[in-house]
């Protein structure tokens, strides 16, 4: 039962995000530094995840295989390699 209770606060919670969303006035949004902050936002949330899953492993600093396979794809992306190829050099070195 308590599955089905974080199911329906998870639920709410997601609700009340978008409708909170919803109804924050265009005078709001359309002001620069809210704009920044919404282009911005998203790729330091994607970075912090990446650091987080390549370098940590609990609560403990952790260097692998992942963080060569970071490397490898890092420096792919540094030469301008194709997608395909930066994903390829993560995969091989890891």
């Amino acid at each position: 039962m308590n599955v089905w209770i974080a199911i329906g606060l998870t639920v709410a919670g997601c609700y009340l995000a978008k409708l909170l969303g919803l109804l924050v006035p265009a005078g709001v949004l359309e002001r620069p530094l809210v704009q920044r902050m919404a282009a911005l936002l998203p790729v330091a949330l994607l970075a912090a995840l990446t650091a987080q899953q390549t370098f940590g492993d609990g609560q403990q600093l952790v260097l692998d295989a992942r963080a060569a396979g970071l490397g490898a794809a890092a420096l792919a992306l540094v030469l301008r390699a194709p997608f395909l190829v930066v994903v390829g050099a993560g995969v091989l070195v890891t």
